[in-house]
């Protein structure tokens, strides 16, 4: 009768420990497994902490409906050195007022906007139509929303109601109300088609024309 139950309680035991040896050997199982993942690295700089694909976004500001933006595709890099916003496809912005009646817009191929600097880089065509109901072409365009200003090297282009005016370079307050353009290459009536005449020269412009614009012709 012991003999029996010895037996049985050593079956038990072994059995127990069988399992239990089981169980060590699947959990070393798992942690080696653990321990052979390989790490990926992560470059802020490369790395984005978003992405959205076309997005129209209204943005409200005291309550009011003010703005609208369009992009076919976003990046936030959130954690880079200098964070920014990358839109690669383009993007469009546009203005409204009160009324919900479009007053300004601002469009370019490729745009990106630096977090910290409030600074907005358009670059490609980029065309922005302001207030006064002026239109401005260029190649790259800068907006500083911290300085109030809008700016750029590059040729620019602005057509008003009555005449264009050419040049390259210039500066603007960034309601595009007020602006200084440099190197100025022409002033020319709105009817007439620059690419027909050929692209005027500092020396076709008469001063007094150039004064009474508010041009700053800074000849090389």
């Amino acid at each position: 009768m012991e003999l029996r139950f010895l037996l049985k309680l050593n079956g038990r035991i072994t059995a127990v420990l069988l399992a239990a040896v089981m169980l060590l050997s699947f959990f070393t199982s798992c942690s080696k497994d653990k321990r052979e993942v390989v790490a990926i690295k992560f470059d802020p700089e490369k790395s984005y902490t978003m992405r959205a694909i076309n997005v129209s976004s209204l943005i409200s500001d005291s309550g009011v409906t003010r703005y609208r933006m369009n992009t076919k595709l976003w990046y936030v890099y959130g954690k880079a050195k200098d964070p920014h916003w990358f839109f690669p496809k383009g993007v469009f912005v546009e203005k409204f007022d009160t009324l919900f009646h479009s007053e300004a817009s601002m469009k370019a191929d490729t745009a990106y906007f630096y977090n910290q600097r409030g600074l907005w880089e358009l670059d490609g065509h980029v065309v922005v139509k302001s207030l006064k109901g002026e239109r401005f072409d260029t190649s790259q365009l800068f907006w500083d929303q911290k300085a109030q200003k809008v700016y750029s090297n590059r040729d620019i282009r602005i057509q008003q109601q009555e005449k264009i005016i050419m040049g390259k370079g210039f500066e603007s307050n960034q309601e595009m109300t007020e602006y200084k353009i440099f190197n100025t290459k022409g002033v020319f009536p709105i009817n007439d088609s620059p690419e027909l005449q050929g692209e005027p020269t500092n020396d076709s412009i008469p001063a007094s024309a150039a004064a009474r614009l508010g041009l700053a012709n800074n000849r090389q």
